[in-house]
């Protein structure tokens, strides 16, 4: 009996090989032409993570991929992705977020809440899907595709959702970055104001620092606390996104279901990390390895999408997106005022 049990993990593995190699080599491809981007224009104004997706997706309408590779690209997708999530708890201390003060944190959660809500409305005003108009929605008000591809199992969403979704909110990400610094003399804003709408308004960390660095230290470091304070709504939203689709069954779920391991695991390093039980060291490891496992998650999910099928979708989602940031953009200024941030 045992014997048979280890010869169908055997062959359980060994039907996940080819698609797990597959993905890895479309992100070895992605991180190569990253560091092209680097060495060539002393930017990676394109990220790998979704230079992977582009890479899978464009394998995928060209190649043609045979069936075996189907179980490896599925398990790819799925299972790195929440184990990278899980591991990108270790990389936020709640203690460090907690002394830019209960004002200034409030406010973060009230904006982002409320362009959450806004967003989803544009989505579905626009006739987008629920699911897709949710993604745009998250990735909008949150962190851009970290928050795409953390909502994407909570919601059962499909490949192609999530690959549009992250394809044209990434586009416009990148432009945000470059567009970003002329609010600065066009409202007047202070280094710290300006700081605050960066934080609030560019959907990476890394772009974070791409938009403030033009303007002050000050900036940079603002702007990044900010960042975070709002990459930690994406815990409670996904916590409730759960319940909501859990309730559009009509049923009650299992525990396993309606709170997804990964979040709790996500929580619990949290915890771990604010406890100083996992140390900076650790946690940077822990970081980097997340990273690795988000590219090859997104490597397998471009590897599974038909990239005919998200062009058709290609300018409702763009307007989404857009629109979606304007209101961003919008309620960040708004939030400055408030707060009186806005002048030095």
């Amino acid at each position: 009996m045992e014997n048979l049990s280890n010869n169908r993990a055997f062959l359980g593995t060994r039907a996940l090989l080819p698609g797990v190699v597959l993905a890895g080599l479309v992100s070895g491809l992605a991180v190569l032409a990253e560091y092209l981007e680097l060495r060539l224009t002393g930017g990676a104004w394109i990220e790998a993570l979704v230079l992977a997706i582009l890479i899978g997706a464009v394998c995928r309408l060209f190649l043609r991929r045979p069936v075996r590779f189907d179980p490896g690209i599925a398990f790819s997708a799925k299972y790195f992705l929440e184990v990278a999530i899980v591991l990108l708890g270790a990389s936020v201390s709640a203690v460090a977020i907690g002394g830019m003060g209960i004002s200034l944190i409030g406010a973060i959660a009230v904006v982002v809440g409320a362009v959450l809500m806004a967003s989803y409305g544009i989505g579905r005003g626009l006739g987008l899907s629920h699911s897709v108009a949710l993604l745009v929605a998250c990735g909008n008000s949150i962190c851009g595709n970290s928050a795409i591809a953390a909502t994407a199992p909570v919601i059962r969403a499909d490949a192609e959702d999530v690959a549009s979704s992250i394809a044209f909110t990434a586009v416009l990400g990148m432009i945000t970055v470059l567009l970003l610094p002329v609010l600065v003399p066009l409202l007047g804003l202070s280094a710290t104001g300006y700081g605050v709408m960066a934080g609030m308004t560019v959907y990476a960390v890394p772009q974070v620092l791409a938009a403030t660095a033009p303007v002050s230290v000050l900036s940079i470091q603002i702007g990044t606390f900010v960042k975070l304070v709002r990459v930690l709504m994406l815990g409670p939203v996904i916590f409730l996104l759960s319940f909501a689709s859990a309730g559009r069954t009509g049923r009650r779920p299992a525990l396993h279901r309606l709170v997804p391991w990964f979040i709790l695991g996500f929580l619990a390093m949290l915890a771990a990390r604010s406890f100083g039980l996992i140390d900076a060291t650790t946690a940077e490891g822990m970081g980097e390895a997340a990273t690795v496992l988000t590219i090859l998650s997104m490597a397998a999910l471009g590897l599974g999408i038909d990239l005919k099928r998200v062009m058709r979708a290609g300018p409702r989602v763009t307007a989404a997106v857009v629109l979606s940031l304007g209101v961003l953009v919008v309620a960040s200024y708004a939030m400055v005022l408030v707060l009186n941030l806005a002048t030095a």
